[in-house]
This record gives structure tokens, C-alpha cells and sequence, in this order.
């Protein structure tokens, strides 16, 4: 018996050296490096929806007049935050509507910066500067994001649809799905209120006075504001 029991042992090994040689494990490797990647990805762009409030807010404070930029901003990054809920990075059509709605919130937040620049006092206030500052370290680490993410999930679709990866998701990993990427280079959240009749709502209130602008650090992350380079 003792040389069966050491003949089924070396076998055992020799399995599974072979099934590691051969790749069986890369398919649930590269889909959990892809899955980390779209959880930085969600939460970069979280980060660019919490600095919206106090982004409006201190644009209000100069800029009362800009109601239809301001408000484009607000309604945009509703739509971003309630799109972001239970995005399934498998289901196309999931995707499709999530990079619609982070576009549509960049570009309004490329409007709302275009009319600072009729504000000169606006652009000379340290809550802006902050503010616009981290918004800029977030859209380079957005990028940085996106580019990790396109790339983990080049290598996890490739893995499924090749040989020997192949093989293995037609027998043991029958269940896995290709990942959806990006076609082009959150927790529940609520968007403020804009509120122009001038109430005690909570929110953007166009009627509050002209230097009242919000603290740059509220509801901002913890850590520190980003640079211009956004490292």
C-alpha cells in the first residue's frame, strides 16, 4: 500500500502542477484584477460628484446670474450619482448608460469653469482655487483609472476567448461573462437643491448673499487636495 499511497501523491502533484501550468487559474486572477480596477474607476468618479456641491455653491456666490450653468451642473450630477448605483461591468448596456451620464456631468463642469472665467474675483478666491485644483487632480486620476481598468479588462475578455483560457471557461468557469469597457478616451448620493425663490431649503440658494461661499473641505474626501498634476 505504501507505494500506491506514494504513487497517488506524486500524482497529485503532477495534477496540479499541470493545471497551474496551464492557465487554470488566470480566468478568476484577471477577472478579480478587473474588478478592482472598476472599483477605482466608480470611485474616481465619486470623488469628481462630492466636489460638486461646494463647487456650485462657491460659483453662486459670484455668479447668481449663471442659473442655467449652474443648475446643467446640479442635474448632471444627479443623473451620474443614480446612474452609478449597481453598474454591472458585464452588462453593456449597464455601461453604456453609466460613461453617458459621467460624460454628461464633465461636460457640464466644462461649462461651468468656462464661465469663471468672466469673474475675475471668482477665480481669485482660495475656495475656487481648492476647489478647482482637486477637480483637476480628479479628472487626472480618472484617466489614470480608466486606462488601468480598459487595460484589465483587455487582458480578462483575451483570457476567455483564447486558448487555453477558453477551455477552461467551457468547463469550469462556465459562469464567467466578458467585461463590458469603455468605448471612448457611489454610495447614494443626492444632488443639492437649486433653489432660486429664495426658501430655507437645504441647498444652492441663487438668492443668499454674494460672499457667502461654502467651506472648500466640506464634504470633500479626507485626504488632501489634489495638485495640478494629480499626484
Amino acid at each position: 500500500m505504501r507505494p500506491l499511497t506514494g504513487l497517488r501523491v506524486a500524482l497529485i502533484g503532477f495534477v496540479a502542477i499541470f493545471l497551474a501550468s496551464c492557465g487554470v487559474n488566470t480566468i478568476p486572477t484577471y477577472e478579480e484584477q478587473a474588478k478592482a480596477a472598476w472599483s477605482q474607476v466608480e470611485n474616481q468618479y465619486q470623488r469628481r460628484a462630492d466636489l460638486v456641491p461646494n463647487l456650485v455653491e462657491t460659483v453662486k456666490g459670484f455668479a447668481r446670474q449663471e442659473k442655467d450653468v449652474l443648475t446643467s451642473v446640479v442635474e448632471a450630477r444627479s443623473k451620474a450619482t443614480q446612474t452609478n448605483l449597481n453598474v454591472d461591468p458585464t452588462d453593456p448596456e449597464a455601461m453604456r448608460r453609466y460613461q453617458e451620464a459621467q460624460g454628461e456631468l464633465g461636460a457640464a463642469l466644462g461649462r461651468l469653469l468656462a464661465i469663471t472665467e468672466n469673474y475675475p474675483d471668482l477665480k481669485s478666491n482660495q475656495n475656487f482655487l481648492a476647489l478647482q485644483s482637486q477637480l483637476e487632480g480628479t479628472e487626472n486620476r480618472i484617466a489614470v483609472a480608466r486606462r488601468d481598468y480598459i487595460e484589465a479588462v483587455r487582458k480578462y475578455n483575451t483570457e476567455l476567448k483564447t486558448f487555453p483560457g477558453r477551455l477552461w471557461a467551457m468547463t469550469l468557469y462556465s459562469g464567467y461573462e466578458p467585461m463590458a469597457n469603455f468605448e471612448t478616451a457611489p454610495e447614494n448620493a443626492n444632488a443639492p437643491q437649486v433653489d432660486f425663490g429664495g426658501s430655507n431649503a437645504p441647498g444652492v440658494n441663487f438668492n443668499a448673499p454674494a460672499n457667502e461661499t461654502a467651506p472648500a473641505n466640506e464634504n470633500q474626501p479626507a485626504d488632501q487636495p489634489a495638485t495640478g498634476t494629480g499626484n
